[in-house]
């Protein structure tokens, strides 16, 4: 038996991050490591329990078998609710067959027989590649007050920016006039954040219709949201103000985790009033050597440092020998660099050796062309040689591949 729900949210998180490469070859992009303890899907779904909603759906396609795993009852969110709490929803075989998600819109429509089952007024679509914290519980009430069938969370962007979005042109009353699916010339700096609110029986009429056109590429963005907006639905634009970040490139995700040792970005993870939770082990304290040098950094549990760390951010059992430098760095869980070695501006994935006197990376003032400098990434299990040199904007998977970005 299942509890009727105000709102039911689902969480997109079947991407495959192609832009994160070597980082997401063997994980979805909700599953790469944050913020040393986090995860990206941390984020959507601790926003989800602070806000009251305890029905969440986690659409799931690419790599699945990490983030569920991670996931798992969804106790470390107080989502292990009987009738309830979280659930794993991968594409499955229906009696016409078996369909990958082909967007979108019909990644929902492939799963409105588990939004009904809980019989909602209310379906809040979310991503699950973004770093913020947000009370959907306003925006809900700005819909219901709003009397909308369609509400779209917004955040003003740079001008120069406003082209990589979907930009909302609004009128009178927060009612939004248009939408533009990333256009070359926006009318307005309004970006659509991904997180919408429908009215669950206007949803399910326009997905069954989205389906059936062919011409169709069954998005919101692309296909959903302007048909509802030329039908003349009442749409509206609910205005964020707070800390945003789409963490689908390498330099995004490096500027993310870079963003939490900044005092003036407006991201207190230490916030007991909204908790970000995550599921990691329990671990011992970080070890921080007698001759070691730590500043302006994030060294997390089980960590150990005998060298020099500035302004980065270590994941739980990094280890950082005596005489290594590590700055302006992401380390994730397991990384080890060995004594003497050099890392600047690099992202080291889960369980990385960096041995004895090599160098990975390299700071954009040591560039004379500025175009040819960026993080340099080095994948999941990857041995750097000793000695070895990896240069700016690398990217080393455990192939051996040095492809550049």
């Amino acid at each position: 038996m299942f509890r009727k729900q105000e709102c039911v949210a689902m969480l997109l998180a079947g991407g495959q991050g192609s832009r994160l490469y070597t980082l997401t070859q063997k994980i979805a992009k909700p599953a790469v490591p944050y913020g040393g303890k986090y995860r990206i899907i941390d984020f959507p779904l601790s926003n989800c329990v602070n806000s009251g909603i305890d029905t969440v759906g986690v659409l799931t396609q690419y790599q699945p078998l990490e983030l569920s795993d991670y996931i798992g009852s969804g106790q470390a969110w107080d989502l292990d609710i009987a009738d309830a709490g979280v659930h794993i929803l991968p594409p499955y075989q229906q009696t016409s067959g078996a369909d990958w998600y082909k967007g979108t819109a019909n990644a929902i429509f492939q799963n409105r027989n588990f939004i009904e089952r809980y019989d909602p007024e209310y379906v809040l679509i979310l991503s699950g590649d973004h770093i913020y914290k947000m009370d959907y519980s306003n925006m809900l009430a700005f819909h219901k007050s709003h009397r909308a069938a369609c509400t779209v969370a917004v955040l003003a962007v740079e001008p120069e920016e406003a082209h990589r979005f979907g930009i909302v042109n609004v009128g009178d009353g927060d009612r939004i006039a248009e939408f533009e699916e990333k256009p070359e010339h926006p009318k307005s700096h309004l970006a659509s954040m991904g997180i919408y609110i429908f009215s669950w029986a206007k949803l399910k009429a326009y997905l069954e219709a989205d389906e059936q056109n062919p011409a169709s590429k069954n998005d919101f963005g692309h296909d959903v949201l302007p048909a509802m907006l030329k039908a003349g639905e009442p749409m509206v634009a609910y205005p964020f103000e707070g800390y945003w970040k789409d963490v689908g490139t390498i330099d995004s995700l490096w500027e993310a985790n870079m963003d939490l040792l900044n005092p003036n970005v407006p991201l207190d993870l230490s916030d007991p009033a909204w908790r970000i939770y995550s599921n990691n082990p329990a671990l011992p304290p970080q070890f921080i050597g007698a001759h070691a040098s730590v500043q302006n950094s994030m060294i997390s549990e089980g960590c150990s440092v005998y060298g020099t760390v500035d302004f980065s951010v270590l994941f739980p059992t990094a280890v950082v020998e005596e005489g290594a430098e590590v700055r302006d760095s992401i380390l994730m869980p397991g990384v080890r660099v060995k004594a003497g070695a050099k890392v600047q501006y690099s992202i080291l994935a889960e369980n990385v050796t960096v041995g004895e006197n090599a160098v990975v990376g390299e700071r954009p003032e040591d560039k004379e062309n500025l175009e040819e400098w960026g993080v340099a990434v080095v994948g999941e299990h990857v041995t750097v040689a000793e000695n070895e040199r990896i240069p700016a904007k690398a990217m080393v998977d455990a192939k051996g591949g040095g492809a550049h970005a």
